[in-house]
């Protein structure tokens, strides 16, 4: 578990009570039903905005304030305790590649609005459903070409920073860029972005998009753990109060047995999130390593996680009126984002000589 700062203890609390008052999963379930065409809430993401989180990792001299990913990690977990549907995570690691990168005309034309909320970006990286880290994208005269079949929060996105063969690019909405909605299990923002001879600015090689990739996969483990933290905690409580057999289920050792593994199962997940990040905060040389180590154990963890919570909560956990489903839903997209658990497992022994 990471030692925090009290600058980071503050944020951490702060994100989590203006997760628990102004984004519960109730406003997750409005959106949803209401079919918002961006995926999200302009008034929610504007108080984001203001609150300097879309800018933790942008630099302060673009308005953002630097603090960092493991700081990024504490706000985006928060909001992944209630399924909040923002475009933060995406817009902070789509603008740690412009700022990574080699195109000052991006830094000042981007990061100053990515970071005060104004704009939204996105990553656009896999060819197909499965990441396998192959890109067919090409550039020609500065026009890039090519289709992105799942780009989450595509729908809303101002920019897209592009995988093509040989490297990372930033591309505006606009001209040459068509978006198409993909409707996915977990009722979120995805879209089908088709580039063609579209303006593209060039960002960086192939190690940054390896870079970026990594951070992406990192973000999204501590949205999971946040996940698989609110899944836990929301079965506990109902095993606590739900009476069968004229006791309540939490007296059962059977459940409790169960209701253990997945604690432990919490705390070695945390361990490896939290780590993943905090190398990336130090620029460590096994980044690569601790992202597919945290991205593996949080995709176990949530998958057990959430498939325990809609089996202890019995039928009812199958409904819609239950949250049980939405979280297993949500868990089921993530899983496969930015890597499976096999897909890092096998990375992680090829990076060590296996």
């Amino acid at each position: 578990m990471a030692a925090l700062n009290e600058e980071q203890v503050m944020l951490r609390d702060m994100a989590r009570e203006w997760a628990d008052n102004e984004s519960p999963v109730t406003a997750f379930r409005k959106l949803r039903d209401a079919g918002s065409a961006t995926g999200f809430d302009p008034e929610a993401w504007s108080a984001i905005g203001a609150m300097g989180w879309a800018g933790i990792v942008i630099p302060e001299e673009f308005g953002g304030s630097a603090f960092g990913y493991l700081s990024l990690g504490l706000v985006v977990e928060q909001l992944g305790r209630n399924l909040a549907a923002t475009p933060l995570g995406a817009t902070a690691v789509a603008a740690s590649a412009i700022v990574m990168g080699s195109s000052d005309k991006a830094k000042k034309d981007w990061l100053p609005r990515l970071a005060s909320g104004e704009a939204i970006a996105t990553l656009a990286i896999d060819d197909g459903s499965s990441h396998d880290m192959k890109f067919t994208a090409n550039v020609d005269g500065g026009k890039l070409s090519g289709t992105k079949p799942f780009v989450a929060e595509g729908d809303g996105a101002d920019a897209f920073v592009v995988a093509a063969a040989d490297g990372l690019y930033l591309v505006a909405k606009g001209e040459g860029v068509t978006v198409s909605t993909r409707h996915m299990a977990d009722s979120r923002s995805h879209a089908a972005v088709t580039f063609k001879h579209a303006p593209a600015e060039r960002l960086g090689d192939t190690a940054l998009t390896q870079a970026i990739v990594d951070r992406a996969a990192a973000v999204t483990a501590a949205e999971m753990l946040g996940m698989a933290e609110s899944a836990f905690r929301q079965t506990l409580d109902y095993l606590k109060q739900r009476v069968q057999f004229g006791q309540v289920l939490s007296s059962f050792q059977a459940l409790q047995h169960r209701m253990a593994k997945m604690l432990t199962e919490l705390e070695l997940m945390r361990s490896a999130v939290e780590g993943a990040l905090e190398a990336i905060d130090a620029g460590r040389s096994d980044v690569d390593q601790a992202v597919s180590l945290g991205k593996a154990v949080a995709n176990d963890t949530l998958r057990l996680v959430s498939r325990e919570m809609v089996q202890l909560h019995g039928g009812v956990g199958m409904t819609d009126e239950f949250d049980a489903g939405l979280y297993l839903k949500r868990a089921a997209v993530l899983e496969t984002t930015w890597g499976t658990a096999s897909w890092h497992r096998d990375r992680f022994g090829r990076l060590n000589g296996y």
